[in-house]
């Protein structure tokens, strides 16, 4: 019922804890006389001092009775747990759980899929290549930040929305780049777009409220809005975004909550919402009363011409819940993201994010924030958007030259990532694992097939021309 293992872990204590382990599970039973120190010594291959140390510790926690010339006994009334019978292997004993003892709602809806190309190469859904980032100034930042004696406070409880100087740098930074007219009251700091857009639907959705989304949309989103509840509605999408249309139809015959919507580049097709489209979904919430959730899909990276504005910055009603991050335009794993509403809203958003995130990350707000202040995320940007300018035009001619007619495709305006579809009847998922078998991660939430439909959504920023031509050479295998 004792094994010794090489760890971190003194093996006085691993003797220890597995004894009071087999006093818990009832195989050893009060009054149960232990073998003496010698014995023990000799059984588990220790030295003497070792099990005089273990023996100590059991002694000191009331585990056992030391009986001075007579012998060392379990204590006559330890807390035995009362479980199923003791397995023929004692071994187990010092084994977690497999499984609980309980049960719990699984969800199929929230699985997710993990796949580890052989080479390393993967497409994403449009990622930044991290070897970009600038990491070496955000670490100068971050030490500097360290090394004040004042960066100790920010290792204390504070502001729940956020660090405020971040929040004071962020409001003008998204005033300067986005067009919005909003303070640091405006503003609610959180660990990337995704909490946004759950804690927005945790506050503002309840069982059986309509969203309505895009025919095309984020997955991520729609398995958000359906742990709320919420009922998805769509409506179709074109060249020039989602049909405004079929939007004022349905709001006519049903009460819309909400309408999530990623204008400046549409997930996954990569259109952009139209300035007229914009203006005539500001009016009909307006009219109809519903919540726009913006989300901020790829707006830093914009290859033609000035970004148009988000509705956000047009709104004067209070009917847009703007949502954004760094983690598209610096790195994923850097989980710095912001929430922009109206002061009542973010006010109770806070409550909300209070419990499940106090506070955020007050030193990296603070090293961002200085960063902006300096103006070196903006540097960065400008620098890493003509990069990734030319791996997309790369990418777009590789893709015209390799499958010529069996893709349709157009370069997108921005982002990180192409919408191609495929002009015969293929089996994108047969193509993913061919792909897989020779070293190239093609997810499954990148292909998007229906009766009707068979497309992929395929990103080029996380990839050098050298890895996109090693990765397109595997997909047009993986395809033949």
């Amino acid at each position: 019922m004792i094994r010794i293992e090489h760890s971190a872990t003194p093996v006085y204590l691993q003797i220890s804890r597995q004894l009071i382990n087999a006093i818990q599970r009832g195989a050893l039973v009060p009054g149960a006389r232990l073998p003496g120190t010698r014995t023990l010594s000799t059984l588990l291959g220790v030295h003497r001092k070792t099990i005089i140390s273990a023996i100590e510790e059991l002694d000191a926690q009331g585990w056992i009775q030391i009986r001075p010339n007579i012998g060392t006994f379990v204590t006559d009334k330890p807390p035995v747990i009362k479980a199923a019978p003791l397995p023929g292997d004692l071994s187990q004993l010092a084994r977690y759980p497999a499984s609980t003892g309980y049960s719990f709602p699984v969800s199929v809806l929230l699985e997710r899929e993990v796949s580890s190309p052989a080479k390393g190469l993967g497409f994403t859904d449009g990622q930044p290549d991290v070897r970009l980032a600038p990491f070496d100034k955000l670490a100068k930042a971050y030490r500097r930040v360290m090394g004040r004696r004042s960066g100790q406070r920010l290792l204390t409880y504070s502001d729940v929305e956020g660090n405020p100087f971040y929040r004071k740098q962020l409001a003008d930074y998204l005033n300067n780049t986005r067009g919005l007219h909003i303070r640091p009251e405006n503003i609610l700091t959180t660990r990337g777009i995704h909490m946004g857009i759950y804690l927005a639907s945790e506050l503002l959705l309840r069982p059986g409220d309509l969203v309505v989304v895009g025919s095309t949309s984020h997955y991520l989103g729609n398995m958000i809005f359906q742990q709320a509840r919420a009922e998805i509605r769509t409506v179709p999408v074109d060249e020039n975004g989602v049909s405004v249309s079929a939007l004022k139809a349905l709001c006519k015959s049903r009460t819309i909550r909400m309408l999530y919507l990623t204008p400046h580049h549409h997930y996954p097709t990569t259109v952009t919402l139209s300035a007229e489209r914009r203006i005539e979904i500001l009016q009909l919430a307006r009219t109809y009363g519903f919540i726009i959730l913006e989300d901020d899909h790829d707006y830093d990276f914009h290859y033609n011409s000035s970004p148009l504005l988000p509705l956000a910055s047009a709104d004067t009603d209070g009917m847009v819940v703007y949502v954004g991050s760094f983690c598209k335009a610096l790195a994923p794993g850097l989980r710095q993201g912001y929430l922009v509403a109206p002061e009542n809203l973010i006010r109770e958003l806070a409550k909300l994010r209070h419990i499940i995130d106090r506070q955020g990350d007050l030193v990296m707000e603070q090293a961002l924030a200085e960063m902006l202040a300096e103006g070196e995320i903006q540097r960065y940007l400008k620098k890493a958007l003509k990069i990734y300018r030319t791996r997309r035009d790369f990418f777009c001619s590789e893709l015209a030259t390799r499958f010529g007619d069996t893709l349709n495709f157009t370069a997108p305006p921005g982002g990180l990532a192409v919408w191609m579809e495929w002009s015969k009847k293929v089996n994108l998922l047969r193509i993913s694992q061919n792909c897989l078998g020779k070293g190239l991660s093609i997810p499954q939430t990148l292909l998007f097939q229906t009766e009707r439909l068979a497309a992929m959504r395929l990103g080029f920023g996380s990839l050098d021309e050298t890895e996109i031509g090693a990765a397109l050479d595997i997909l047009e295998r993986g395809v033949k």
